[in-house]
């Protein structure tokens, strides 16, 4: 089954936003272009640190993690009782609170320490920066279920017009990795579900993915689920329904064939009553082929060509 990454004070875009407060030497990184540097790049040196009250912070309504793992804001919220917020929350203002652009995990783990107050970073972002913000920090943070990671893909391509390749680029990953992971959103919406709740994992999802029957893929999720049948069980099992389902197939194929052939044989019986020679009738997959009507001589055929002009007129 899936498991969740768990623990520690969780550092992501606030830790490119608040540079002094980090204490561990950082690691070197190749620099990537992204649009979160971008808007840093602009603000870092005007950086203003604050406090504010607890209840005067809300959430983002367009952040992308819609589910955050109790028992690891439990273990985040000890550590804040012990060790304080290192990293501040970063907000804008708007109308009568503050809005959260990035950190809302350790603010949910500071009302649960019971803080009353939390440090705070105040930046003058517009919307789409801060959605940009809060997308993609989320996702360089990499602690997404596979269905929210999908989902914010998906968010980063159609609120601002990229391609695959270029969302990719800008959390740095692959566009593989990029095209994999929103082929999850094909899933029944239920089996979607099942990995938000941590029932099966992405891997599992991936591989029902091959049943496109939507009732058939639910109810192969719960079997999997019943039975806690590995990656490779899943893969095993679905290419065995898979290979039922083109036996069937095949069966219905060669009776529909049958039935047809008597079809057409009494269709090359009527149109020989009509043309006055030999008809065959060539089909290739039942909704297309070809007739051939034979002739003997150059006179027949001009009696043929005539009697179709003929039907022709009277249609």
């Amino acid at each position: 089954m899936a498991t969740r990454k768990k623990g520690g004070l969780g550092k992501g875009i606030d830790a490119l936003i608040a540079p002094s407060t980090k204490k561990e030497p950082v690691k070197e990184e190749k620099p990537v272009e992204k649009i979160v540097e971008k808007i840093v790049e602009k603000v870092v040196e005007k950086q203003v640190d604050s406090r504010l009250k607890i209840d005067e912070i809300e959430p983002n309504r367009l952040q992308p993690r819609k589910n955050f793992d109790e028992d690891a804001l439990q273990e985040l919220s000890e550590s804040i009782k012990q060790f304080g917020l290192i990293q501040p929350i970063v907000v804008k203002k708007k109308d009568n609170y503050y809005e959260i652009v990035a950190g809302e995990r350790r603010w949910r783990a500071a009302r649960i320490a019971g803080l009353k107050e939390v440090p705070v970073v105040i930046k003058e972002y517009d919307d789409k920066e801060s959605m940009e913000i809060a997308i993609v920090e989320n996702l360089q943070r990499e602690d997404l279920n596979p269905i929210e990671e999908a989902q914010a893909y998906r968010q980063l391509i159609e609120e601002f017009g990229l391609k695959q390749d270029e969302a990719a680029q800008k959390v740095s990953k692959s566009r593989t990795a990029v095209t994999n992971a929103m082929r999850l959103l094909k899933l029944d919406e239920r089996v979607q579900q099942m990995v938000i709740d941590d029932m099966i994992s992405g891997g599992h999802a991936r591989a029902l993915l091959a049943i496109e029957d939507k009732e058939e893929q639910y109810a192969m999720a719960i079997t999997v689920f019943d039975n806690k049948m590995s990656v490779r069980e899943t893969e095993k099992i679905v290419k065995s329904y898979l290979k039922k389902q083109d036996n069937k197939e095949t069966a219905v194929a060669k009776t529909d064939y049958s039935q047809m052939e008597t079809v057409y044989e009494s269709l090359e019986e009527r149109m020989k009553s009509i043309i006055g020679t030999k008809v065959a009738i060539r089909s290739r997959n039942y909704k297309k082929g070809k007739i051939e009507i034979e002739y003997y001589s150059n006179d027949e055929l001009e009696r043929i060509i005539d009697l179709i002009e003929s039907i022709k007129q009277v249609g």
